[in-house]
């Protein structure tokens, strides 16, 4: 039975019948509560909590009404609205999209704070329910606290920064419209395909208004996963072009985990004998020790992976959108007669790049595809090159991987370190920088969803908070978080968070100094080292900053370690640490992995004076003879 909000006075024989008398925010608290999911088959929440900034534009209307839902659906009190969003972001990638959470915010700037992270969401493909307070939408005490004005309109709020970003946006001026707006929010939140941020921009006298809502409105709804099956002519094209394939692999998306298609995606491939290969996203399909798994693939691929790329006759994109990192900026694939089948959801990227489309669901549309395809298996000279490439790679990552007795490490001995120390129920989070493309390469996952890598977006300052995401969503899990100084410089706070909600993680801080790989970049494409790392600032003096005392500051558990040895004893003795653990480790910005990779498009200045930038374009130039088009 659904409790009523007591009526005010005022309103005293107002009420229509079957009708409950709400606030508007009362009215979005009160629907979110009902919104449910089924997982191993039990019914649960779909919304996993609110991350909640108040201010003068929610503390009185969204504020209130959450007060009065915390016992069912718990607020999260952030320290910044960018951490507590990406926070939100992380529990739903973490959940396959199974389960997300929604981000209320003030006007102004703590709404702005959001933008980046809807943009992430977006490129993501991610469900987060976004709702920013907005001006008053009786316009009587114009200009408010925090408002912009728009000389030629006076609609516009910050607010619509949000639209390009939000798969759907909504700004609501009375309290009835509520009604249509979170039905339309639920549908695009769970479709596979439409899935991405929802923008509800709340107008903060509308949130305090009240209005008689139907029952009906509340009634509990379960929303299950949509599974598309292909059409009949393009599961006909697809199945004819790979049963005509010499050379085929298989890349395997974010899609394919979100499509809960681990297993459907492992049979396929064993079946019809084709070899996998992953990106960012889809990294953690298969296991890692797969004998079909090959790895990464792109600019951040194995050696083993790249190589059968370029090979390729037909490759088979499941679940990716098929970004400029997974392609090599499209110069990776060197068979003239390539085909390519997208298999996915979302008609927009099925279809990319000429692609033979295949719109269905990940594991749906493996299975029926395979039945079609029948006895149809890859030559067995495909197979054999794959296993010794994939055994020649291991070996030279194993090298990667190895602790050496240097004075600076390398992120991938690190990134070794750390999987000596941590082997149990492990899940890897890390975003931008040049860990990524280590960790894309390296890290050993052998269950799905252990590699949480948001690299869509790529958004520096989205670990730590990411962390606190995917923690809350898989609290039994050890959750590692790899991240730069860099990064961590540019968001941090969620530390106090994750030690308030008692959401332990543990941080390997690596201190290159400065951006380490955009300094790389910046010497690979001819550029003088220039304001990257500290020591290429302009600066009068360079600032010593002891991350450990900082993150002490925090209430985190904090080791500053000397070596790599010592990272894994430190990583063995804070593994039953209660509170959040920052480990700080010193590394070398310059070294990477010379083994796989390949080269990524950034243009290179056409005219300099310095003659690194000459030889750095016409190699750029040479490159670019490799890429297809269109």
């Amino acid at each position: 039975m659904n409790q009523q909000a007591p009526i005010a006075s005022g309103d005293i024989g107002t009420r229509q019948p079957g009708t409950v008398r709400l606030t508007m925010a009362q009215a979005v608290a009160r629907f979110l509560t009902r919104q449910m999911t089924v997982i191993d088959g039990e019914t649960v929440p779909i919304f996993g909590g609110v991350f909640a900034i108040f201010g003068h534009g929610n503390v009185a209307g969204m504020g209130e009404a959450l007060h009065g839902i915390k016992d069912t659906l718990p607020t999260y009190r952030a320290q910044n609205e960018q951490g507590m969003a990406n926070a939100a972001i992380a529990f739903a990638k973490a959940s396959f999209r199974r389960r997300f959470m929604a981000c209320t915010t003030s006007i102004g700037p703590g709404a702005l704070n959001m933008v980046t992270s809807a943009a992430l969401a977006h490129v993501n493909r991610l469900p987060v329910l976004l709702l920013p307070g907005d001006v008053f939408a009786n316009r009587r005490p114009d200009p408010v606290l925090q408002q912009i004005e728009d000389f030629g309109d006076g609609s516009m709020t910050v607010n619509d920064c949000f639209r390009p970003v939000s798969r759907y946006f909504d700004r609501i001026t009375r309290p009835e419209q509520i009604i249509p707006a979170l039905r339309r929010a639920m549908q695009v939140l769970t479709d596979p395909a439409e899935c991405g941020p929802v923008t509800l921009a709340l107008c903060q006298d509308v949130q305090a208004e009240a209005y008689d809502y139907p029952e009906s409105f509340f009634a509990e709804k379960v929303w299950l996963p949509r599974k598309v099956r292909p059409d009949t002519q393009e599961r006909l094209a697809a199945s004819t072009a790979i049963a005509h394939a010499k050379t085929p692999i298989i890349i395997a998306g974010g899609g394919v985990l979100y499509g809960a298609a681990s297993a459907a995606l492992a049979a396929f491939a064993e079946k019809h004998g084709i070899p996998v290969v992953e990106t960012q996203a889809g990294k953690s399909s298969l296991p890692d020790s797969h004998p079909l798994n090959m790895g990464s693939v792109g600019v951040t691929g194995t050696s083993a992976a790249n190589a059968l790329a370029e090979e390729a006759d037909l490759v088979l994109a499941v679940g990716t959108r098929l970004q400029d990192f997974t392609t090599g900026s499209w110069a990776l694939f060197k068979n003239d007669g390539l085909k390519i089948v997208g298999l996915n959801v979302q008609a927009f990227d099925a279809a990319k790049h000429e692609s033979l489309p295949l719109v269905c669901d990940a594991a749906t549309g493996l299975a029926e595809l395979s039945a079609a395809l029948g006895a149809y298996h890859a030559d067995s000279t495909w197979g054999d090159k794959a296993r010794t490439l994939k055994a020649d790679w291991q070996a030279a990552a194993d090298t990667a991987l190895a602790a050496t007795n240097v004075a600076l490490p390398s992120d991938a001995q690190v990134i070794g370190a750390v999987m000596r120390a941590r082997k149990g129920d492990t899940t890897l989070v890390c975003a931008a920088g040049g860990l990524p493309g280590e960790l894309h390469k390296l890290w050993r996952a052998e269950k799905p969803g252990s590699y949480h890598m948001e690299y869509g977006f790529s958004t520096m300052g989205y670990e730590i908070a990411g962390g606190l995401g995917v923690k809350l969503a898989k609290p039994d899990s050890d959750v590692i978080v790899m991240v730069g100084d860099g990064s961590y410089m540019m968001l941090n706070a969620e530390i106090a968070s994750s030690i308030m909600l008692g959401a332990k993680i543990t941080i390997v801080l690596l201190d290159n100094a400065g951006y380490g790989c955009i300094n790389r970049l910046q010497m690979a494409t001819g550029g003088a080292n220039f304001n990257n790392l500290l020591r290429d600032t302009h600066h009068v003096e360079l600032p010593a900053i002891d991350f450990a005392a900082h993150a002490a500051a925090m209430g985190a558990v904090t080791r500053k370690v000397a070596s790599l040895a010592e990272l894994e004893t430190a990583l063995v003795e804070t593994a039953d640490e209660a509170r959040t653990t920052v480990i700080v480790i010193d590394t070398d910005p310059l070294i990477t992995t010379d083994a796989g990779g390949h080269w990524w498009d950034v243009a290179v200045p056409e005219v300099s004076e310095r003659d690194a930038v000459g030889a750095a374009r016409r190699a750029y130039e040479r490159a670019l003879a490799a890429q297809r088009v269109g």
